[in-house]
């Protein structure tokens, strides 16, 4: 991260610390800032999903977190949701989490990631085809059982 997204960031969190009501912590509350996706464009649409309300959930391969790729969230927890350029779009709050073998993703799930036609199937298409190319990074295999972290949260900044 260069000096110019990481000062973005931070003066992004503190104006979010002065305006919210109830205000957090700022000595205790916790974030971290991040993008969607791998490349520019999709943190650019899912982000936008995410501020325009239609995303409220997330699906992460927890073989990526136990690799040290990213941060393992917490349910509480701030995130500041990143453009392709590495800028603030929008902040969110973590609001549970849940590990399930990745054939196991229901339909609800699928729905409130806003992605594609909101469907299971698209889904399962586009997750499979991305953690593939996430497993095939880290050495895994791919498979039905893999392990993937849902993530709900709220919609704190515009």
């Amino acid at each position: 991260m260069v000096p110019r997204q990481r000062h973005a960031i931070e003066k992004y969190w503190a104006s979010f610390i002065r305006a919210a009501s109830p205000a957090p912590d700022a000595a205790t509350a916790r974030y971290q800032a991040w993008s969607f996706g791998n490349t520019s464009d999709m943190a650019d649409r899912l982000g936008d999903l995410v501020r325009r309300g239609v995303k409220t959930a997330t699906a992460t391969l927890v073989w990526s977190l136990e690799v040290g790729d990213e941060p393992y969230p917490a349910v509480g927890e701030y995130s500041i949701i990143l453009d392709g350029n590495g800028l603030p779009m929008c902040i969110i709050q973590t609001t549970s989490l849940k590990v399930l073998p990745f054939d196991e993703v229901d339909d609800e799930h699928a729905y409130l990631e806003g992605e594609g036609d909101r469907s299971l199937g698209y889904w399962r298409k586009a997750h499979w085809s991305f953690f593939g190319e996430e497993c095939r990074r880290i050495g895994k295999e791919p498979t039905a059982k893999m392990p993937v972290l849902c993530e709900r949260f709220t919609l704190v900044r515009q």
